[in-house]
């Protein structure tokens, strides 16, 4: 009998029968408590709280070790934080580590070195195509649990066609450029919005004060005046509330109203930011996006307890709120 120890099982082979030339293993797992880690871009963001929240509950609800770190926006720091709880003393090193990635790559070189030390590995929010290949040679459960980015773009500019049923123009914050998220939501909107529908793009960084920053230069620009906007979207609520903090400091009160009379509309749907905005009036519309970070701490749990590997890539769903036959055009 071959013993490999992992932190929070073992791994019991036993040859049971040699079948064609191979042979089937029976495994058994020793359970001691989970230690997960959950890596997450920022905590100046609504969205990220809520996955750090689910996560948190699903470890409670699971007896699970569940920690929380932020990354600040940096892939460097990210990669530096994972790096430093792998190479840990053994008591206190993750049995498994769910990532929300900065940047697109996903970490391939330190998702290697997690599987090499026998850590269980979840991707959010992306599909990256090492997962695939980590999967043929590890036993370790490593997979990926997404929003549908491209969906919730589509949902989108659903949601502009019924908020501007005879055209218009509107402004529109994306998140940073490196975002495949963003590039995806970007996409689906610009496939469903009707042609009659302009749109002029900003950058920002998933946070209300990146919104005020981009909005705020964008007024300053002579060509802002030429542009009859009729609607603001962001592709998160903190950022529609950062488009409209911005324009509530515009001294004039003539501009000022005809600013903040215009629908507002973002993603997430928060409980207690994004719905609450909804219900307050501050938001004509936002998309109710799962958090899937307590997806995937439960979906971590269950494959270490049976020792299968789970699907391979878990895509959840998201919906208009209010929908999409509520929303009520824009009074011109």
């Amino acid at each position: 009998m071959l013993s490999l120890c992992f932190h929070c099982y073992s791994f019991h082979y036993s040859v049971q029968e040699r079948i064609r030339g191979g042979y089937r293993y029976g495994i058994v797992y020793r359970m001691k408590k989970l230690k997960l880690l959950v890596s997450l871009p920022t905590s100046d963001n609504d969205f990220q709280l809520e996955q750090a929240l689910s996560a948190q509950r699903a470890g409670a609800k699971l007896g699970i070790d569940v920690s929380v770190v932020y990354s600040d926006n940096d892939t460097v720091n990210q990669s530096t934080q994972i790096l430093k709880a792998i190479q840990s003393a053994p008591e206190s090193r993750p049995d498994g580590i769910v990532l929300e990635p900065v940047r697109g790559s996903a970490l391939p070189q330190v998702a290697q070195v997690a599987c090499d030390a026998g850590i269980a590995w979840a991707v959010l929010n992306r599909a990256p195509n090492y997962i695939s290949e980590l999967r043929r040679k590890t036993k370790v459960p490593i997979f990926a649990v997404t929003s549908s980015h491209a969906e919730i773009g589509r949902i989108q500019g659903k949601q502009f066609a019924a908020l501007l049923p005879q055209g218009g123009s509107v402004l529109y914050i994306e998140g940073p450029s490196y975002s495949t998220s963003a590039q995806e939501r970007t996409a689906g909107m610009m496939e469903t919005k009707p042609k009659n529908i302009q749109v002029t793009t900003l950058k920002g960084q998933w946070t209300t004060e990146s919104a005020e920053r981009a909005v705020s230069s964008w007024l300053k620009l002579s060509t802002s005046q030429k542009v009859p906007v009729d609607l603001i979207a962001a592709q998160d609520d903190s950022m529609a509330m950062g488009a409209r903090a911005t324009f509530e400091k515009i001294k004039n009160e003539e501009e000022r109203k005809r600013w903040l009379s215009l629908p507002f509309t973002g993603c997430d749907g928060v409980p207690k930011t994004g719905q609450k905005w909804l219900r307050d009036g501050l938001l004509s519309a936002t998309i109710l996006i799962p958090p899937i970070a307590g997806k995937a701490v439960e979906m971590l749990a269950n494959a270490m307890s049976t020792g299968k590997q789970p699907m391979e890539h878990t895509v959840t769903a998201s919906t208009s709120l209010p929908p999409l036959n509520e929303l009520k055009p824009r009074k011109v």
